[in-house]
């Protein structure tokens, strides 16, 4: 079986602003994957707001968050990178890539006055992401005649179990998305509701996630 974390990742990025004492912070996030395409989607923020006084960035990959970079670029060390790679930690947000860009209003912020501002673009920036929650799972096709199909349909909801599709012919066969730590346990609530005339085949181990109702397999 393999080892697949919980995880929040951005599936639709999104940007934000926020204004401090007339600097404008520019908060550009997006999904990424590998550490090439993070520094590709980089570099071209850089590009677009490339009249800006700074374009700091942040960036975490792998399901464990096992890779992170951050740079100030330019701005006081500690004032910028790092603390909007803080912001994405503390949200559990992995496979993430932010650009936050400055614009110099003319006044000086101070060390606090620039954390606070860039931390502050990276939240506004998430208000504005889809963020889902990818969850381990195992896809199970159930078959089973019309008049257990009620039964299973039952179950299936008070497990939180959510039915992906359902093909009607002289039976019925389900495809659903069950989350790891329930596979033994729905097993054998369903072949014990059943009288075991439900077949139950276990798939590939997969993630997914709820998105506003519909089940998205990754």
């Amino acid at each position: 079986m393999s080892e697949v974390s919980n995880g929040k990742v951005i599936y639709e990025g999104g940007s934000g602003e926020i204004e401090e004492k007339k600097s404008r912070f520019i908060a550009n996030i997006a999904p990424v994957t590998t550490e090439e395409e993070a520094v590709a989607y980089i570099n071209a923020m850089k590009k677009k707001y490339w009249d800006a006084r700074h374009n700091c960035s942040a960036f975490i990959i792998g399901r464990n968050q096992e890779l992170t970079r951050c740079s100030d670029d330019g701005e006081p060390s500690g004032t910028a990178g790092r603390p909007m790679l803080d912001v994405l930690l503390r949200e559990g947000i992995r496979d993430v890539v932010v650009v936050v860009t400055r614009y110099f209003g003319g006044t000086l912020l101070g060390t606090g006055g620039l954390v606070r501002a860039y931390q502050g673009a990276v939240q506004e920036g998430l208000k504005n992401c889809t963020i889902i929650e990818k969850r381990p799972g195992k896809r199970l096709k159930i078959s089973t005649d019309y008049t257990g199909l009620g039964k299973i349909q039952y179950l299936l909801a008070e497990q939180g179990v959510t039915i992906m599709d359902t093909e009607y012919a002289e039976g019925v066969e389900l495809d659903a998305a069950v989350p790891l730590e329930q596979c033994l346990e729905l097993e054998k609530k369903l072949t014990d509701s059943t009288s075991g005339k439900a077949k139950l085949m276990w798939e590939e181990t997969i993630e997914f996630a709820d998105l506003n109702g519909t089940i998205k397999v990754f």
